[in-house]
């Protein structure tokens, strides 16, 4: 890779404010994904994910769990550590996506009736990371100097 695309890659043009955003957004995703992946947090596990997101229409429904599950455990890890976080960034964002368009959309707005707002919220965040970059606290941050 040239010097311009590990630029734009590590770059950040945000400040405390971004990092604070970013790490408690992976928090949240390293939970949820780790509910997937391991069953921890009162999660159903790769099985029974999977099961449910075949029961959805998501097939394979065990693939499905564990692309989404790595993508919200391994991409948390990388937003709480703020390292390649905009690739991390990309991936949760599709990922959220996809949950709001097949889970939740047709639910409303509200958490209440299993609505988007909470997808939405985290969408938001993982956007904001993915254009401002991840912030002054970050091993990005670090090696884009």
């Amino acid at each position: 890779m040239n010097n311009a695309t590990l630029n734009a890659l590590f770059s950040t043009r945000a400040g405390a404010g971004l990092s604070v955003i970013r790490i408690l957004v992976g928090i949240i995703f390293i939970a949820h994904g780790a509910q997937k992946l391991f069953g921890m947090f009162g999660g159903y596990g790769l099985e029974g994910t999977g099961q449910w997101m075949e029961s959805i229409g998501l097939a394979p429904g065990y693939l499905m769990a564990l692309l989404s599950g790595s993508a919200e455990f391994f991409g948390g890890l990388a937003l709480v550590i703020g390292l390649l976080a905009r690739p991390a960034a990309l991936v949760l964002a599709v990922t959220l996506v996809v949950a709001i368009l097949t889970v939740h959309i047709g639910n409303g707005l509200f958490m209440s009736n299993n609505g988007y707002e909470f997808g939405l919220a985290l969408l938001a965040g993982t956007v904001a990371v993915l254009i401002e970059g991840a912030g002054r606290f970050s091993l990005d941050r670090l090696i884009a100097r």
